[in-house]
């Protein structure tokens, strides 16, 4: 049984079933196989098992891992910002007044 960093998809655990679906995809049966051993041990979803399971039995009656990188940047994931909130003194809007019979608000001004 491997460990979770030892995985050949990063931050596995943390990847939705159809993200998951389609990486698997690029992988050999070798990983695959170290990927379905740790799905049984840890959450053993059915969905995910049953997957592997297939494109398992397509690799080895000789289907090739698809291109592309199980580790490439994932959709899934927002990305980070580019910098601090775009909110300042300069971009807030002008200042409200109360109306001018009273602010409803406030339980000392007459309403």
């Amino acid at each position: 049984m491997s460990e979770r960093t030892d995985l050949p998809l990063p931050d596995y655990d943390h990847l939705p079933v159809g993200s998951l679906t389609s990486r698997i995809r690029t992988l050999d049966a070798g990983d695959l196989q170290t990927l379905l051993s740790y799905e049984k041990a840890h959450a053993n979803r059915i969905q995910v098992v049953s997957a592997m399971d297939h494109r398992l039995r397509d690799l080895k009656a000789g289907a090739q891992p698809s291109g592309g990188d199980p580790a490439a940047a994932q959709p899934e994931h927002a990305a980070a910002p580019a910098g601090g909130s775009p909110v300042s003194e300069a971009t807030s809007g002008p200042p409200i007044n109360p109306p001018s019979h009273g602010d409803p608000t406030n339980p000392a001004q007459p309403r």
